[in-house]
C-alpha cells in the first residue's frame, strides 16, 4: 500500500510539467463585483467546539441537566455523605435539577468537577467562581471552592458565604496560582448538613473583549484573523436534531442563562467509534452571543432555523403541516429579535440582554441538509410567509447533503421554480474531486439563485473518522477556491467545515482549527482559508494561463481580482506539480507602480500537518519582488504550492 503522502503525489503529478508559464491578468475588461460575504465561516457545535471550546465554562454539567445528572462529578473518597439529584423546588422550570450536598460527618463532605476533559488555567489568571445556592437556616455558612492540579496541588482558592434558605447567586474570584491544562474543581464545606447547589460555574475573566459570559479569547482571534464575510450558526445537523424533540429551538438559548434548557447534542452518540456520552449543550453559547461574535468580527450573521425536519440520516421525523406555522413563526420572531426596535417582544428582549442597537440580519437559512417533495412543501410556506413580510431578507434553500444526483437535481429544480435567493450545496469529498471541479461553476446559469458552497472539506480517507488535516487536501481546497472567486458572480458564499476540533473530545475529521484546553492550531487548510479571505478583492479580472482563458493548465490553476481599497491586483497560482514552475505574470490595461509581493503557502511533502509542537510547519510567508521589463513579474512557484501576488497599479 502507498503512503499517504506518496499516494497523493501520484494523483496530483501532471504527465507534462512546464518550466515557465505565462499568466495574464486584464485590468481593462474588469468583471463582477465580489461579494464581501464571498469567503466565511461556518460553525457548528461538533467536536466540542461549543461547551468545551469556544465557550470557555470549565465547569462540565454545571445545572446537572445531563441525562446522567452527576457526570462529570464525584465525591472525593474522604467524604462521609451524599450527593443527592432533586427537582423539588428547583430553580426554574428549564432548570430543574440540583445538587444537594449533604455531609453525615463533622469533617465535612467534598465534590470534584472534572471539566471538559480537564480544567485549562493559566498562571495568574482570575477566574469567576460563582454558584445559585440555598442552604437551610442551620446549614453550612460557606462553600469553599478549590482548584486542584493534576497531582491534587492546590492551585487556588476561594469561599462563597451567607446563604439563606431561598436561591440566590453568589459569586467571587478565584486566581491560579500556576500553568495547568487538567485541573480539577473541588467544592466542600466543613461540619454537618446539606446545602443546595445549582448553576455551578468557573469561568475565565479574560474572555474575548473582557465580557461576561464572553467567548474563549484565543478562539475567537483564530476566527478574527481570516476576516470572515459571514458566520453561519448554529450547525449544521444540530440544527435538525435527531429528533424534532431534540432539534435546536433559538428561543432556548437567549435570555438568562439559569433559564436556558440543557439538551443533549446529536454529536453525542452519532459516531459509534468515538463516543462521547458528555456531549450536551448548555446554551451558554445561543443566538444572542452569535449574532454578538458575527459583529465583533465583522461578519454578516446567516442563522440556520429548523424546518420541521428531523435529520433524514437518523429518525427523518416530520412535523405535521399542521403545526408547521410554530416553525414559521420562530423564524419571523428571530428577524424581531436581530432587527426589530426595542419596542417590540423579540427586539425588547435584545436590547435587555445588552443589544438596544439591530444586529443587521440580512440573509436568513431553511433547513440545513434536506431533501426530497417534504422539503419543498415545507420551504414554500417558508418563503411565502418571510418574504410577504420581510420582503428584503435573502433566503437560504438547501440542495441536499451531496453535491449531484437524482435528489440534489430536484432541489435546484425547485428552487429555480421558487426563486429561492440562495441555494446551499455541500461536498466532502477526495481531493482529486476538487481539482476535477474547479470548473463547476463556470456552467452555472447566471440568472437563476446564487450558490452558497456551505460545507466543504477535501477526506483524504472518505470517512469522517480518519481524515487528515495535511498540505495536500488543502492544496486540493485551494485549487477549488480559485473557480469559486472567479465564478463570484454566482458563487456569493463558501465555508469550510467543520470549523474547529477539541483534540481530547473529537468526532469528525478534518477540521479547520484544533484545540485542546489551553493551545490552538490552525491547520494547512486554516492558511489557505486565511490567504483567500484576506487577499479577496472587490472585482473579478479575466486571467488566462499560457494564453487560454481557461484557469486550469498543466496542473496549475489561478484566479485574480481587483482591490480597489489598496490600488492593487491580487493573483493567487495553485503550482499542484512535483516540481516548481517560473510565472512570468503581466498585466493587460495597467501598469504597475510600486512594489509588488507574493505570499507563500508551500511544503514538499504533501502528507505534512501542523500540530500543537509545530503549529505553523505549514504557514504562509512574505516576500517583496521586483519588476520586469514591459511591466512583467517573474514569479516563482514552489512545487506544490499556493502564491498570492500583490501588484500596485493603475
Amino acid at each position: 500500500m502507498l503512503a499517504a503522502g506518496v499516494l497523493i503525489a501520484v494523483l496530483f503529478a501532471q504527465t507534462s510539467i512546464p518550466s515557465t508559464i505565462n499568466i495574464g491578468v486584464d485590468l481593462a475588461r474588469p468583471g463582477a463585483v465580489i461579494p464581501s460575504t464571498l469567503f466565511g465561516l461556518f460553525f457548528e457545535d461538533i467536536n466540542f467546539a461549543g461547551d468545551g471550546g469556544l465557550y470557555p465554562e470549565l465547569v462540565k454539567n454545571r445545572s446537572f441537566e445531563f441525562t446522567e445528572p452527576l457526570n462529570g462529578w464525584s465525591k472525593s473518597f474522604s467524604s462521609e455523605g451524599q450527593l443527592i439529584i432533586r427537582s423539588e423546588g428547583g430553580l426554574n422550570a428549564n432548570n430543574p435539577h440540583y445538587l444537594r450536598l449533604q455531609s453525615d460527618s463533622p469533617a465535612g463532605i467534598s465534590v470534584t468537577n472534572s471539566g471538559f476533559r480537564g480544567m485549562g488555567v493559566e498562571a495568574g489568571a482570575e477566574y469567576i467562581f460563582s454558584a445559585w445556592v440555598r442552604a437551610p437556616e442551620s446549614g453550612p455558612t460557606t462553600l469553599r471552592a478549590t482548584l486542584l492540579g493534576a497531582r491534587d496541588d492546590k492551585l487556588g482558592e476561594a469561599v462563597l458565604s451567607g446563604f439563606t434558605g431561598q436561591w440566590r447567586r453568589y459569586e467571587t474570584t478565584l486566581k491560579a496560582a500556576a500553568r495547568e491544562p487538567n485541573a480539577r474543581l473541588q467544592l466542600s464545606f466543613d461540619g454537618q448538613g446539606y446545602l443546595d447547589l445549582d448553576m455551578v460555574s468557573l469561568f475565565p475573566k479574560n474572555t474575548w473583549r473582557n465580557r461576561p459570559n464572553g467567548l474563549r479569547r484565543d478562539l475567537v482571534q483564530m476566527l478574527a484573523d481570516l476576516k470572515p464575510g459571514f458566520l453561519r450558526f448554529p450547525g449544521g445537523c444540530i440544527v435538525e436534531g435527531r429528533r424534532l424533540a431534540l432539534r435546536y429551538q433559538w428561543k432556548n438559548t437567549v435570555g438568562d442563562l439559569s433559564e436556558r434548557r440543557t439538551i443533549i447534542n446529536r454529536w453525542n452518540d452519532e459516531n459509534d467509534r468515538r463516543l462521547t456520552p458528555d456531549y450536551f449543550q448548555s446554551f451558554g453559547l445561543g443566538f444572542f452571543e452569535f449574532f454578538q461574535l458575527a459583529e465583533d468580527i465583522g461578519a454578516s450573521p446567516l442563522p440556520v432555523l429548523n424546518c420541521g425536519m428531523a435529520c433524514q440520516f437518523n429518525s427523518g421525523e416530520l412535523a405535521p403541516m399542521s403545526e408547521i406555522n410554530q416553525y414559521v413563526q420562530d423564524a419571523l420572531d428571530l428577524i424581531e429579535f436581530a432587527n426589530g426596535p426595542v419596542t417590540t417582544r423579540w427586539g425588547g428582549l435584545r436590547a435587555k440582554m445588552g443589544h438596544p442597537e439591530p444586529f443587521n440580519l440580512k440573509m436568513i437559512g431553511i433547513g440545513n441538509e434536506q431533501w426530497g417533495r417534504a422539503y419543498v412543501e415545507r420551504y414554500r410556506i417558508f418563503h411565502q410567509a418571510i418574504k410577504s413580510k420581510y420582503p428584503d431578507i435573502q433566503l437560504v434553500a438547501g440542495a441536499g447533503p451531496f453535491p449531484d444526483g437524482k435528489e440534489f437535481q430536484y432541489l435546484w429544480d425547485e428552487m429555480r421554480k421558487l426563486k429561492a435567493d440562495i441555494v446551499d450545496e455541500h461536498y466532502y469529498r477526495p481531493p482529486q474531486w476538487f481539482f476535477n471541479n474547479v470548473g463547476r461553476y463556470d456552467r452555472y446559469d447566471r440568472n437563476g439563485p446564487k450558490v452558497f458552497a456551505g460545507e466543504y472539506a477535501a477526506h483524504s480517507a472518505g470517512t469522517y473518522q480518519n481524515n487528515r488535516s495535511n498540505w495536500g487536501v488543502a492544496l486540493a481546497e485551494a485549487a477549488f477556491m480559485t473557480g469559486l472567486e472567479r465564478n463570484a458572480d454566482v458563487v456569493v458564499m463558501a465555508s469550510y467545515a467543520p470549523l474547529m476540533a477539541h483534540a481530547g473530545a473529537y468526532q469528525w475529521t478534518p477540521n479547520l482549527i484544533w484545540f485542546d484546553n489551553l493551545r490552538v492550531y490552525g491547520t494547512p487548510s486554516y492558511y489557505v482559508q486565511k490567504l483567500f479571505s484576506t487577499n479577496r478583492g472587490d472585482r473579478i479580472l479575466p486571467v488566462t494561463i499560457g494564453g487560454s482563458p481557461l484557469n486550469a493548465q498543466n496542473g496549475i490553476y489561478a484566479s485574480a481580482s481587483l482591490d480597489q481599497k489598496s490600488g492593487e491586483a491580487v493573483v493567487k497560482i495553485v503550482n499542484s506539480n512535483p516540481a516548481a514552475t517560473l510565472a512570468q505574470v503581466s498585466f493587460g490595461g495597467a501598469k504597475v507602480r510600486g512594489t509588488p509581493r507574493t505570499i507563500v503557502l508551500a511544503h514538499d511533502d504533501l502528507s505534512v500537518e501542523n500540530n500543537f509542537e509545530r503549529p505553523t510547519a505549514v504557514a504562509p510567508i512574505e516576500r517583496t519582488l521586483s519588476i520586469g521589463a514591459d511591466d512583467m513579474i517573474s514569479v516563482t512557484l514552489p512545487r506544490y504550492s499556493l502564491t498570492v501576488l500583490r501588484a500596485p497599479v493603475r
